[in-house]
């Protein structure tokens, strides 16, 4: 236990107010963290309901298009990368 005579006690007190600072200062930096996050919350919820999803937009012919290219795709770069492994 550190006594008023202890010769580290003003250290100790020292780094104490030291870490009781840098708390405060996570708290505070916590509650800007917490209110940038809402924000951008806010930004994304607008963005979803203001911007349609971009497949929405297209007609059943058109999504079906592009999910052969994509399968395609797929296919080439399994294919690729089969090649690749055997090398």
């Amino acid at each position: 236990m550190l006594t008023d005579d202890n010769p580290y006690q003003e250290r100790f007190h020292a780094l104490l107010e030291k870490i009781r600072g840098e708390v405060t200062g996570l708290r505070e930096r916590i509650g800007e963290l917490e209110e940038e996050n809402q924000e951008l919350r806010d930004e994304l919820d607008n963005r979803e309901h203001r911007d349609p999803d971009i497949f929405a937009a297209l007609d059943e012919t058109e999504r079906m298009s592009m999910h052969h290219q994509v399968l395609g795709l797929i296919s080439k770069i399994d294919q690729h990368l089969d090649e690749e492994g055997e090398e």
